[in-house]
């Protein structure tokens, strides 16, 4: 609970901040139910809750009932929490008799045929004999009256909860997609195709394994509902807090203490945390108010915190919901994911970290006194316990289990560890049900005797944490939270499988791809015949088209980022850049993070960056200077995925293979390239730079990123300049007591 202090650099309000996140968070629910209402709807929340923690742990159904129970949860809650418009204008939220619990009829309609929809296809799936309709394996292709009906019910119902939760621009885009399938045969040169039947379309849409019942749906329902429901728990049980106190003992001290701070946290709270605007507000409510006190902007202040809070989604070891979609797409296991996003995350973190550093040394703002200090003994003596449930989920999922499988150790661990005490006999009950489960799956051969014993041990140790124990009603409310905050990424993840599955009818992504690449290498053979001098050229003619291809990619991923959350625009955008890439060498998994953090920097680039708006709100500063900042901080994550494109080995799991000397020498030479862009952001290194200079360290750091020796000597031919004035002018470093 963050208190008000009334002076005026306090921070906001706990209210201010819950405000603050329902505004600018990504389908934030804004609907007021009645008490009754909200109870009943807090009860679906929480059975919606349960039944994913219990299959993750037991075993999953059959994937169309699976993804019909999940399905139903979101039409529920989100015809509940979400209206038609958020206005006030013809549907204005006032209570009527219209209405039940303040939920219109037509939505409860809604929602009662989306569930319909959603279960039709598990109920149906042997055939109905009374009804007429068969298996569903005769059917496929051949849908009969019910599947049309309930399919086109499904489609319609699922672009209208992304369109609650998210804005019409995804829908919109679906619908672009739709028409694509259907009118084929109208559209122009490449992109002409035989077109979809209606029938198969619907069908194709409908059945498991394509559309909207496809791996996107299945990765959110089984996967990614899991860790964020573990995030807030955890975050709820004290880890969050534990993360912002180490970080602000590791760096609270040093230059520009509070906006280190803010970076460190902002890193370790984004592992478990897979929304950009919840981090921004957790970690900014400490971080932004401590950073102005300091003496930097309020822009500035709230830059550094929507960067570094954007930053979470590619932070390993839990990154966000696409990371998890781009390890089924790979058919790799989620942890080669992992590994391949340690050095871009670091690469990312080191920008920010530069740029909060000279701006300080420029502004000359010292680090935070020590007796501000959180002491290193008094925080980890009270939430050392917190830790457990992380190092539990890392554990499991690094053994080779499943995702789901790690989510469900974690949750448990958290739960022991917030609501149970070796001192309150009765909360025995949370470690003995979860020792009982390890037993039972050791019995089974599920579990091996290392990792029984390592979790038997954490289940019991999480009950001498020494800090007030969680009660049951405050830990409902806090899974109530997490199941709203899995509304948005299921809605969308369900409409984007309509994309998915017109990409695989129609094959518009190699379309795409083609006509990108065929633009890329006329564009290239242009420059070609411009920069070359007799027959020395500094780049190949493949160099270039592989480069104005990777930026073609990158704007369309800026521009459509606007409107789309990262998940979505991932899914989209890859199913035209694989193709379009692969063309052109570039390795799978290298093409797929490229993707997704151009998707990512697209949260911090005007004029629409959520995660900026809502940490200039904490900042009391202009959005879009907020914005601005954020997005000249974030370059680090702009540059780095055209260095692992060129170096696939800076990914350490490319296919290319792995050179520890070739990684040192390239890893060094990107850090390089983002430092010099960070000198160039803020125009000072060991002295204040001039534009000219500036403009020199800009295009070293972008030479730099090009991973070879020629690039390197260029760069370094070309800062020399500014690097020369800066040792001449340089200042002492002033020295603090």
């Amino acid at each position: 609970m963050i208190e008000t202090v009334n002076t005026p650099n306090a921070g906001p309000s706990s209210q201010d901040l819950a405000d603050i996140e329902r505004k600018y968070e990504e389908g934030a629910a804004i609907r007021e139910v009645t008490p009754f209402a909200l109870n009943v709807l807090k009860a679906v929340a929480l059975v919606f809750a349960f039944y994913h923690f219990i299959t993750a742990g037991f075993g999953l159904p059959a994937d169309h009932w699976h993804m019909g129970f999940h399905l139903s949860g979101l039409f529920i809650l989100t015809y509940a929490f979400y209206p038609v418009f958020k206005t006030d204008g013809l549907f204005a939220l006032k209570p009527g008799r219209m209405r039940i619990g303040n939920i219109p009829l037509y939505d409860l309609l809604l929602m009662l045929l989306g569930v319909a929809a959603a279960l039709y296809v598990g109920l149906a799936w042997r055939g109905i004999e009374f009804l007429g309709i068969e298996e569903q394996t005769f059917r496929m292709g051949n849908p009969n009256k019910f599947d049309i009906f309930f399919g086109l019910v499904l489609i319609f119902l699922v672009l209208d909860i992304a369109r609650r939760t998210l804005g019409w621009v995804l829908p919109l885009i679906i619908c672009l997609f739709i028409s694509y399938a259907l009118f084929g045969p109208y559209f122009p040169g490449l992109l002409q195709h035989p077109g979809v039947k209606f029938n198969t379309f619907v069908s194709s849409m409908y059945f498991p394994q394509e559309g909207i019942f496809g791996v996107t749906l299945w990765v959110v329902s089984t996967i990614v509902f899991h860790f964020v429901l573990f995030g807030v728990i955890a975050q709820r049980t004290g880890l969050g807090q534990l993360f912002i106190d180490n970080a602000t003992i590791l760096a609270g001290r040093y230059t520009g203490g509070p906006a280190k701070v803010s970076v460190i946290s902002s890193a370790f709270f984004g592992t478990i945390s897979g929304s950009s605007v919840a981090n921004t507000v957790s970690t900014g409510a400490l971080t932004i108010p401590n950073m102005k006190r300091l003496g930097y902007p309020g822009h500035f202040a709230g830059g550094v915190e929507a960067a570094s809070s954007a930053g979470g989604q590619i932070t390993p070891p839990i990154m966000g919901a696409a990371a998890f979609i781009m390890a089924e797409f790979l058919q790799v296991p989620y942890t080669t994911i992992v590994i391949a996003a340690i050095f871009p995350a670091l690469l990312h973190y080191v920008g920010v970290f530069s740029v909060v550093h000279l701006m300080a040394r420029r502004l000359n703002l010292q680090g935070m006194k020590k007796e501000m200090l959180p002491k290193f003994a008094e925080v980890w003596r009270s939430g050392w316990a917190n830790i457990i449930p992380l190092i539990g989920l890392l554990v499991v999922l690094f053994a080779g289990y499943t995702p789901f499988m790690s989510a469900f150790v974690g949750i448990s661990l958290s739960v022991i560890a917030g609501m149970s005490r070796i001192r309150a006999p009765l909360t025995w009950v949370y470690p003995a049900a979860f020792i009982a489960f390890v037993l039972w799956k050791y019995s089974g051969g599920g579990f091996d005797s290392t990792m029984t014993t390592l979790l038997v041990a954490g289940s019991l140790i999480a009950t001498l944490n020494p800090q007030p124990r969680i009660k049951i009603p405050e830990m409902s409310d806090s899974i109530a939270i997490g199941v709203k905050y899995a509304l948005a990424v299921g809605a969308a993840s369900a409409a984007v499988g309509i994309v998915v599955g017109v990409i695989n009818t129609t094959g518009v992504g190699f379309r795409i791809g083609f006509m990108v690449t065929q633009g890329a290498g006329n564009l290239a053979s242009d420059l070609y015949a411009l920069i070359t001098i007799a027959d020395f050229s500094l780049f190949a003619v493949e160099d270039l088209q592989l480069f104005i291809s990777l930026v073609f990619i990158a704007i369309a991923c800026i521009l459509m980022g606007a409107g789309i959350p990262t998940t979505a625009l991932y899914i989209m955008l890859v199913s035209v850049a694989q193709p379009a890439l692969a063309q052109l060498g570039v390795p799978p998994i290298a093409s797929h993070m490229f993707v997704l953090y151009y998707g990512v920097v697209s949260e911090i680039t005007p004029p629409v960056c959520t995660s900026a708006y809502a940490a200039a709100a904490i900042a009391n500063a202009n959005p879009f200077r907020t914005g601005i900042s954020a997005f000249t901080l974030g370059l680090g994550k702009v540059v780095a995925p055209m260095a692992f494109v060129y170096a696939p080995v800076l990914l350490f799991v490319s296919s290319t293979g792995f050179d520890f000397i070739e990684f040192s020498y390239t890893a060094a030479s990107c850090i390089a390239g983002v430092i010099a862009l960070s000198v160039a952001v803020v125009g000072y290194w060991l002295a204040p730079m001039g534009v000219f200079f500036r403009i020199l360290c800009a295009l070293a750091g972008l030479i730099f990123i090009a991973p070879s020796f020629k690039a390197d000597l260029l760069a370094l031919a070309v800062v020399a300049p500014a690097v020369l004035s800066q040792m001449y002018f340089r200042k002492p470093v002033p020295v603090v007591n």
